[in-house]
């Protein structure tokens, strides 16, 4: 391992020093390294380990200013690595997530328009029970996207005011959804 270490660093700094050869050859060396060490990890998906390797190598290449020489290279592209291989991970875990069939969920498809229009009036219920101070700031901040500003402005309080309104309005709220009022 030391000496894989040791070439890959050489031909690295070489290359960053503008020696296209080395960097060339580093490159190279590189992803026949990558290519072991992720049969070792990924037997079970070979098909996939190019794709990742060509990804490890052009993170590599992009990155290779942020590498310190004191440091040793192949940790770096280690790191590296596996940051990769965990985006490949998620975006497969994603994609089977996609491509799961929809037969087994059909009931959420299924859903009523009359549920947004009942949501609707028992906010509009619940809105009533709290005092006005409370009822207007959460009506017009929260419900139609007003600023803590506009807010005050059109209701004659201030912006304290409003702020107290919409935190004590909500905790208020909240309370009665409960059951605790």
């Amino acid at each position: 391992m030391l000496a894989v270490e040791e070439r890959l660093k050489v031909l690295f700094v070489a290359g960053l020093d503008g020696d296209a050869g080395c960097y060339r050859q580093f490159l190279d060396d590189l992803s026949g390294y990558l290519r072991g060490l992720l049969r070792k990890r990924l037997y079970h998906l070979q098909d996939h380990i190019e794709d990742i390797v060509q990804e490890t190598l052009l993170a590599v290449h992009n990155g290779r200013h942020t590498y310190r020489a004191d440091q040793p290279l192949t940790a770096w592209v280690h790191a590296i690595a596996r940051y990769k291989l965990m985006d490949f991970f998620r975006a497969r875990a994603r994609n089977e997530a996609l491509n799961d069939p929809l037969d087994d969920y059909l009931e959420i498809f299924a859903s009523s328009d009359i549920e947004p229009a009942d949501a609707k009036r028992d906010i509009g219920k619940l809105l009533e029970l709290l005092p006005e101070r409370q009822r207007l700031p959460i009506v017009h901040v929260k419900l139609e996207g007003l600023s803590v500003t506009q807010t005050a402005q059109l209701t004659g309080l201030s912006e304290s005011a409003v702020k107290i309104g919409v935190h004590r309005g909500l905790k208020a709220l909240a309370a009665k959804i409960r059951g605790a009022s």
